[in-house]
């Protein structure tokens, strides 16, 4: 098989919901990265890219119509390169780059252009249609998140938990304290305000310029979901999700924006263009578990994974978990036989400090395993999630 090298690559800061990004449609965002991307790359000729994989989980609104292709037109790229939107919910950024390499790895092709994106701001109501003539019955859904248009069976069979209900399940099953889900929640945004402050976030990120209808245009730089905190704070917040639960909302992610993507290549197009490699996919795997406890998925992923690579999780220097839930998050590292606080686990903060807009995440955990191999001077990276209606999936990648 050919390999598949992640080379350059760039996030938008992630924004909160209503917050800086708020103004900017999805398929505008991701062309925003695409063509800054390609900027990075100036040997390689915008018709050398064979197709664009984005993943993006909601599609209800501004993001419909296949907004890859789309945000492909919108960056200037030719009308001959294609784009396909993949989604697989959290985890589709992810699977677009693994979709990328596989298809490079394979042989059909060499160049790709792959990340994802979400605004969860900009995420419409929908309506059914009436189901009878004369019909006064109205329905309106909320897509920003979780479920709608429900089918009874799935919810008498599995059970429709919400993404917080799903984490107190977790909680509950795995025995994840309510002081330890602060603790984590904690670190990671110790880790966030260390890394925004050392300006080791700052290579990932690509400003976005905000036109207003007077004056300057705004331009957002920073990942605007960090906040302060101590354990005193989030011990005193309320768990609304549960009487008597543990999960509260500072010690899970955020509902936000943001867009990522980087350029997946064959070695031969990285010699033809000039490209720079930051690490070669080693291989992605996905697993489904029961929906009730969606949040422990990235464990038999990554299982999945190392055991078809030969490889341990002692072998993995850098780990990008995304933290949908300290509970998952926890639950998933002890499952792995990783301490609760290691060092090289999320080591500039993750989704409950910097964000979690759905169909990026996955592609910026990519992305921060690749430049933090770099800055390591390591060899191997494993980053993983988990995704809503019971799935995880996991992605390992080598430093050139």
């Amino acid at each position: 098989m050919n390999h598949a090298y992640v080379c350059e690559g760039l996030r938008t800061p992630i924004g909160r919901y209503g917050g800086a990004l708020a103004p900017v449609r999805p398929d505008d965002m991701l062309a925003h990265v695409l063509r800054e991307v390609m900027a990075r790359a100036p040997g390689l000729p915008g018709e050398a890219v064979e197709d664009v994989f984005a993943g993006c989980a909601n599609q209800a609104g501004e993001d419909n119509r296949n907004v890859a292709r789309m945000s492909a037109l919108l960056a200037g790229l030719a009308e001959t390169v294609p784009g396909t939107t993949i989604n697989r919910l959290c985890g589709s950024g992810m699977d677009a780059i693994g979709t990328a390499a596989r298809a490079i790895m394979a042989g059909e092709m060499d160049v790709a252009l792959a990340g994802g994106v979400e605004s969860m701001s900009r995420a419409p109501f929908v309506q059914p249609k009436a189901e009878a003539a004369f019909s006064r019955r109205a329905e309106i859904f909320d897509t920003t998140i979780g479920w709608r248009f429900v089918n009874p069976l799935m919810e008498r069979q599995y059970g429709i938990d919400s993404m917080p209900e799903t984490a107190e399940n977790v909680a509950e099953e795995f025995s994840i304290a309510r002081a330890d889900q602060d603790a984590f929640a904690l670190r990671s945004q110790q880790r966030a305000a260390r890394a925004i402050a050392s300006g080791r976030l700052a290579e990932e990120i690509s400003p976005v310029s905000i036109p207003m209808r007077k004056g300057e245009p705004v331009i957002v730089a920073e990942d605007e979901h960090p906040r302060e905190t101590s354990l005193e704070k989030l011990a005193a917040l309320r768990t609304p999700f549960r009487e008597g639960g543990s999960v509260t909302a500072g010690n899970a992610s955020g509902v936000n924006d943001g867009a990522a993507a980087v350029i997946v290549a064959s070695e031969a197009a990285v010699k033809r263009y000039g490209l720079t490699p930051k690490a070669r996919i080693l291989g992605m795997q996905t697993a489904g578990v029961p929906p009730r406890i969606m949040g422990i998925g990235p464990a038999p992923a990554s299982e999945k994974l190392l055991a078809r690579l030969g490889l341990g999780i002692t072998d993995m220097d850098v780990i990008e978990l995304n933290e949908a839930f300290a509970a998952q998050a926890l639950a998933v590292l002890r499952r792995l036989g990783l301490p609760d606080d290691a060092e090289h686990v999320n080591p500039n903060g993750g989704a409950i400090a910097l964000g979690h807009p759905l169909g990026m995440s996955g592609a910026r955990l990519v992305l921060t395993a690749a430049i933090e191999l770099q800055k390591r001077k390591a060899r191997r990276a494993l980053c993983t999630m988990c995704i809503g209606v019971g799935q995880g999936i996991a992605m390992a990648i080598e430093r050139v």
